[in-house]
């Protein structure tokens, strides 16, 4: 069968994801395969760029005249702001994002689809965090996204656990502006009272890793989500499961999130248009 994807050349549109590491990263394999589908010259590729870099390789690659989008993974997804010309909806409630993309003038805007991609998963899943009572672990570049789309989404009360005290108030006072009282800091009790709890931390990704929490806490019924993509069952995960919880992995956040990118960046198959965040069920 013949390949569909035009071969690499002089013509070809870059994109390119950012992390620290990359090795867990699926966004080429999905990206490529849709430009493989549709038969869109460009190429999505991993760089490897430490936060020492990161100044750098940006302001490289916003003059590399070729390149229409950025993908951006940890630890980059707050700091990247600042390299925007703009921010979209959901990177200005966060402060945090994940995708960027060249405008017809030559700026930049940015935006954040992983809380919109995550709510997507939950539902796909059957789990509607609206009216639920969320635990939220971590308040880096994913936590912000997730818990600013948590709080559009109708959850009724956030409770953040953040070991770094800046973060934590960071975000606090951003939704507080947005919905007061609606979230704080989580506090010991908070696990069992909870019907959805969230591991936005990169915890999991390495064998050594500890539990970001101890599903035993958490309510009999209480939902256990995971946003880490590599592995795909991480031990927090399996440790849910083992206890007759239900379990939501974190590859459902990015596999919601393709449609969003294609609307973004206007590729084929988004509808023609560069949407607003919002993906619908």
């Amino acid at each position: 069968m013949t390949d569909p994807r035009p071969a690499v050349s002089g013509t070809t549109r870059l994109y390119v994801v950012l992390g620290d590491p990359v090795a867990q990263v699926r966004a080429p394999g999905l990206l490529n395969d849709l430009f493989a589908r549709t038969a869109t010259d460009a190429v999505l590729v991993p760089v490897h760029v430490g936060p020492d870099g990161l100044d750098e390789v940006m302001r490289g690659l916003r003059r590399t005249r070729n390149l229409d989008g950025i993908l951006v993974t940890v630890p980059h997804k707050i700091d990247v702001c600042r390299y925007a010309d703009e921010l979209g909806p959901a990177a200005e409630l966060a402060g945090s994002a994940n995708a960027l993309r060249r405008n017809a003038d030559g700026t930049w805007r940015a935006d954040n689809f992983d809380g919109a991609g995550f709510v997507h998963g939950l539902r796909g899943h059957g789990h509607d965090p609206a009216g639920e009572r969320v635990a939220l672990f971590g308040a880096g570049g994913a936590g912000r996204a997730l818990a600013a789309a948590l709080l559009t989404s109708g959850a009724a009360r956030l409770l953040l656990f953040e070991s770094d005290p800046e973060r934590r108030t960071d975000l606090l006072d951003r939704l507080a502006a947005h919905r007061p009282g609606w979230a704080r800091a989580g506090a010991d009790g908070d696990l069992a009272t909870a019907g959805l709890a969230v591991n936005a931390t990169p915890l999991g990704m390495r064998p050594e890793d500890p539990l970001p929490f101890d599903p035993a806490h958490l309510r009999a019924d209480c939902t256990v989500a995971d946003i880490v993509m590599k592995p795909a069952e991480t031990a927090l995960l399996r440790a849910a499961a083992d206890s007759g919880r239900p379990v939501v992995p974190g590859r459902s956040m990015l596999d919601s999130q393709v449609l969003l990118y294609q609307r973004f960046f206007g590729l084929p198959g988004g509808e023609g248009h560069r949407g607003n965040g919002r993906l619908e069920r």
